[in-house]
């Protein structure tokens, strides 16, 4: 029986958690999917009360122990119900994992969490 032989890997690990987001395009994509109506997020100048306030993404990713900030936001936009933060509805559509494309998933994490 044989076993791998580890590899060193010097420099950064490779990403594999998708395509660089552009945030300029997921405020586009905040906007015309209408996330303002349900979410309060300054940088998008919303003000919802249905959904979690997004301007605390930082707190709730740290409550829910997903993995980190970007992490837990991609997998609240694709998989909603995964994590309910405590006090809201169960209440995203859940279909915006098929809906929108993996870029522009990564566009919306990247607007969501890019610091101001």
């Amino acid at each position: 029986m044989t076993t791998p032989t580890p590899q060193t890997v010097i420099g950064p690990l490779p990403n594999s958690t998708g395509p660089k987001g552009n945030a300029v395009a997921g405020k586009a994509l905040f906007t015309a999917n209408a996330c303002g109506a349900c979410h309060t997020f300054t940088p998008a100048g919303s003000t919802g009360k249905v959904g979690p306030d997004l301007d605390k993404l930082p707190l709730y990713a740290k409550q829910a122990n997903r993995g980190s900030l970007d992490q837990f936001v991609t997998q609240s936009i694709v998989d909603p119900g995964a994590y309910i933060q405590p006090g809201y509805p169960n209440a995203m559509p859940p279909t915006y994992g098929q809906k929108l494309s993996t870029q522009q998933v990564a566009d919306l994490v990247a607007f969501l969490t890019e610091k101001t």
